[in-house]
């Protein structure tokens, strides 16, 4: 499966699941470590266990297991490296502490979708 593919499929799985500011980024011109960052908060940390465990369940439905796995069991940042697309979802809290977004982000590679309600 194509990192694009992969990341609309963890995007639509986040805002399904009511995560919030969730944002994509293309990282393939700035490293060679994943293609897309997906980045997205939650307000505790059950939710943020659950928001990886659905990205997880989802990804491995369309034929993509996840490489490395780490934080989910705390609930402060979980990251779900799959390959192509690295996720990240923090409390909000701990995306406000650590920003990774402002070291890649740049005006050109930034995609942000928000739920609907």
């Amino acid at each position: 499966m194509e990192s694009k593919q992969l990341s609309d499929i963890l995007i639509k799985t986040l805002i399904d699941k009511k995560a919030k500011d969730v944002i994509k980024i293309f990282i393939s011109e700035k490293t060679v470590i994943a293609d897309y960052f997906v980045i997205a908060d939650a307000p505790n940390p059950t939710l943020v266990k659950a928001l990886a465990e659905y990205c997880e369940d989802e990804a491995e439905k369309n034929g993509v297991k996840a490489l490395r796995k780490e934080g989910i069991s705390e609930g402060r940042w979980a990251v779900v490296d799959f390959g192509g697309v690295i996720l990240h979802i923090f409390n909000k809290e701990s995306r406000e502490f650590y920003r990774i977004e402002r070291l890649w982000q740049d005006e050109n590679n930034v995609e942000s979708f928000t739920d609907e309600e």
